[in-house]
């Protein structure tokens, strides 16, 4: 506490000691001249004294006085620094709360469509990969001169095997035995049916070698190989085999021809890409085709003449103009 300072000292007074003006009250003075004495009992405190042993002094009365409150107190830093932390951490966390709820609900929301989504995936899985969707009928789709059960029987190796896991490399090497099937597909149709689709390879005649009479396709893929012409199939003579434009021109011909001319025809003969002939059975009537080009219109041009000029009364169809058809 910070001592009083001493008070100044009065004046002397301009008259003598008998004419002086008399003393304040409270104080004892010898003469007015001499210095002025306080009485301890009188002496009244500048500022209010405040106890530096008190344990809660409040900070303004302390700088008041002039001093500080004692940084040092443990009990002061535990009490009021960390129950105000505790306090504004958890007003800050019920703020986040309750800003946030509309996300954390979003977001439960989407946690639960996701996890809901991955177990119906996860039992469909299960459940493909069990015996429960198991082969138990294999069809084929698509065969016309191949005999489906026959093409069955060779992929019965696959009758119990879950449908997901039918071995495709399994069925493949079965239909490779099959010259006829040019492409093929699967397709599972649970629970328990395996349906092969196949597209055919056509047939467009066939071309006598030293081993027989061997059918082949568009392509030049040989089908098949006999000793004796087949029937219904049209013998082909080209000139440098079945790499040559004169084969491709020929199959092309063929493919192009509606059924009803297609089953007619007997022999098909060229030696460029230019002078295709079609030989008609029966009346060996001759169809002079010419090139390749515009196959389909041709093909329509000669079946309408047909109609009104049967081969029975016509030797030759001229088409290789089909604009101007000549019928002899």
């Amino acid at each position: 506490m910070r001592r009083p300072s001493p008070l100044p000292q009065a004046p002397a007074p301009r008259g003598g000691a008998a004419g002086g003006s008399p003393a304040p009250d409270g104080v004892s003075t010898a003469t007015m001249t001499g210095p002025l004495i306080v009485e301890p009992h009188e002496v009244q405190p500048v500022a209010p004294v405040i106890p530096l042993s008190a344990p809660h002094a409040r900070p303004d009365m302390a700088s008041s006085t002039g001093e500080s409150p004692d940084a040092d107190d443990p009990a002061i830093r535990i009490r009021d620094v960390w129950s105000a932390t505790r306090a504004r951490r958890k007003a800050l966390r019920a703020e986040v709360r309750r800003f946030t709820g509309r996300q954390r609900r979003r977001r439960m929301l989407w946690v639960a469509v996701a996890a809901s989504v991955l177990l119906l995936v996860l039992t469909t899985l299960a459940l493909a990969y069990s015996p429960l969707f198991a082969v138990e009928r294999i069809r084929v789709v698509g065969a016309e001169q191949l005999d489906a059960a026959t093409v069955e029987a060779a992929l019965s190796d696959e009758l119990g095997t879950p449908l997901p896991l039918v071995d495709e490399s399994a069925v493949k090497a079965a239909l490779v035995s099959f010259p006829l099937v040019q492409t093929y597909t699967l397709e599972a149709r649970p629970p328990h049916e395996l349906i092969v689709r196949i597209v055919e390879r056509m047939p467009i005649g066939l071309i006598q070698t030293r081993a027989g009479y061997t059918l082949v396709d568009a392509a030049g893929v040989v089908l098949s190989t006999t000793e004796t012409p087949t029937a219904g199939r049209p013998l082909l003579t080209v000139s440098g085999g079945t790499g040559s434009r004169a084969f491709a021109a020929t199959a092309q011909v063929m493919r192009s021809l509606p059924a009803s001319i297609r089953d007619q025809v007997t022999a098909i003969s060229a030696t460029t890409a230019d002078d295709v002939t079609l030989t008609l059975g029966g009346t060996n009537s001759q169809v002079v085709w010419g090139s390749a080009d515009q196959s389909a219109l041709k093909a329509k041009v000669l079946e309408t003449t047909m109609r009104s000029r049967p081969p029975a009364s016509v030797s030759e169809y001229d088409v290789s103009s089909p604009a101007a058809i000549v019928v002899r």
